[in-house]
Order: structure tokens, then sequence, then C-alpha cells
């Protein structure tokens, strides 16, 4: 049977616990605005790249080598989340995941997965799947550029002579608000038909820039660069989405609360008015025996 005093120990507890929720709100709401500004911000980046490679792809027939057949293994890039309290985010990108690589008739023997995030990994184990590589998701904004680079050199160890020919990006992509989606990026080889558009598309200006760096050397630099943005984005909008995830989460997790403090506090007043009834018919009680008796 409850007390006064567990009933006070329970509204405590539980308000403690809203405070925690409602700090974890602000964080989240303040991180998702964070990562969806350095998307932005990298927008311009991409766009630069992009048209360094428009230059030097410019009418040259050559950009088909950059294209082999992919005859190879599949390597599928997952990103997921370190932390939990975000519904069914590793759940829903996992399975999107594994469906597509199912589409792109690729046996579990002929692909390797890389999975970020440690709630990821155990997804994929659960499904029955072997995670070659795994890296954990940064904590903050400064921590994408340093993990994005890591996983760089882990893909360009990927594609060695008989290895990994296609590689392919699964991340979730905020919408709006805390709306979300899945989302495919292939990232290599490179698409050839947008290469070749890219290279007849108009330049914005009369005066064509020009380069004195060896086309190779130069077309290897921007492939890098093109590479690092594709992979920094993909990162930056799965934190916005675990973020819009989170806040979610804890959006119902704080109507919960405030429905559980509801009824703890009708049971601790409830509670309370019959104690302080009980103790004052104890009083009439005592004082009526007591007049019994001078009586």
């Amino acid at each position: 049977m409850e007390t006064i005093d567990s009933l006070r120990r329970k509204l405590a507890v539980t308000t403690d616990l809203q405070e925690v929720v409602k700090t974890m709100k602000t964080i989240a709401a303040v991180s998702i605005r964070q990562y969806e500004k350095a998307v932005e911000s990298l927008g311009y980046y991409r766009r630069t790249v992009e048209m360094g490679m428009q230059i030097v792809m410019r009418h040259d027939q050559e950009a088909r080598a950059l294209q082999p057949t992919p005859r190879g293994r599949l390597g599928a890039v997952i990103f997921g989340s370190e932390l939990g309290m975000c519904g069914q985010f590793n759940d829903l990108i996992v399975g999107y995941a594994l469906n597509q690589c199912q589409e792109l008739q690729r046996g579990k023997v002929n692909r390797a997965i890389m999975a970020v995030g440690a709630r990821a990994v155990s997804r994929l184990e659960e499904a029955g799947e072997k995670v070659e590589f795994y890296f954990d998701v940064p904590g903050s904004l400064s921590g994408i550029t340093p993990r994005v680079q890591e996983m760089l050199l882990q893909i360009e160890a990927w594609q060695c002579p008989g290895g990994v020919e296609r590689i392919v990006l699964f991340h979730h992509k905020p919408v709006s608000g805390a709306v979300y989606h899945p989302q495919t990026v292939p990232l290599l080889p490179l698409d050839l038909e947008w290469l070749e558009a890219l290279g007849d598309k108009p330049w914005p200006s009369k005066v064509l820039p020009t380069y004195t760096m060896d086309r190779p050397q130069l077309i290897y630099a921007l492939l890098g660069q093109y590479l690092f943005v594709s992979l920094y984005q993909a990162l930056a909008e799965s934190l916005a989405s675990e973020n819009a995830a989170r806040l979610a989460a804890m959006q119902a997790a704080e109507n919960n609360i405030e429905e559980r403090l509801k009824d703890l506090r009708l049971q601790y007043n409830q509670l309370r008015q019959s104690t302080i009834t009980e103790e004052l018919l104890d009083i009439v009680a005592g004082f009526e025996a007591l007049t019994g008796k001078n009586h």
C-alpha cells in the first residue's frame, strides 16, 4: 500500500526525470540545427568541387575510364547511432539497407559492410550480417572530419585489386522538424552520365578557368574532395536525423511523464486528504471519549 512518504519520493524522482528529458530535448533541438547548418555550408563547398570537375571533364571522352563495370564485391556503408533513446532510427536504416542490398542482387558472401554506430552493428548482427569494419559516431560537429578521414582510408583499402568495386551509402536524411527518411547514395564508381552532363554544362561566365596542375593529378585530388564531401554530408545528415528521432522520443517521454505526474499528484492529494480526515476523526473520537468520561 502506498504511503505519503513513498508517493513523495516517486514525485521527486519523476520530477527529476522530467528535468532530464527537458534537457535532452533542448540538446537534441540545438544539435539538429547545428548539423543542418553544417550541411547547408557544405553545399557551397560541394558546388565548388563540382565546378572544378566540370572544367577538367569539359568535352573529355576519357571520363569513361573512371567508371569500370562493377563485377567485384558491393561495399555497403550504413550510418546508425552510438546511443539509444532514438526510437526506430537504427531498425529502419538497417532494414532499409539490407533490402536495398537484396535488390542489387548481391549475396551475403559477395558484399562487405561498414557500419557507423554501435547500435547499427548490433542490429546487423541480429540480422545475421557480418560487419567487417565499425566506426563510432562522433559526439560533436568537430569530430566529423577526422571520422570521415578514417573512413576514406578504409574505403581506399577496400578497393584493392579484386576487392570492393561498388560502394553505396545508406543513411537517414532529415525532411522537416522531427521527420526523416532513409536514402541510398551511390558513392563509387562515379556516375558516367553525371560526369558527361557536368562536362557539357554551360559555364556561368564567359571566361573559362585554367589550371597548371597535371590533369590526372588534379582529377585524383578533386575525386578525393568529392568523396570527402559525400561522406561528410551523409554523416552530418545522419546525425541531424538521429537528434530529430531523439527529440521525438523525448517529446513522447515528456508527455508520458506529465501524465504520470498528474496521477501521482492526484494519489498524493487523495491520500494526504484521507490521512488528514482520519487524524481529525481520531481527534474528535478522543475528545468525545474524554468528555464522556468526565460526565
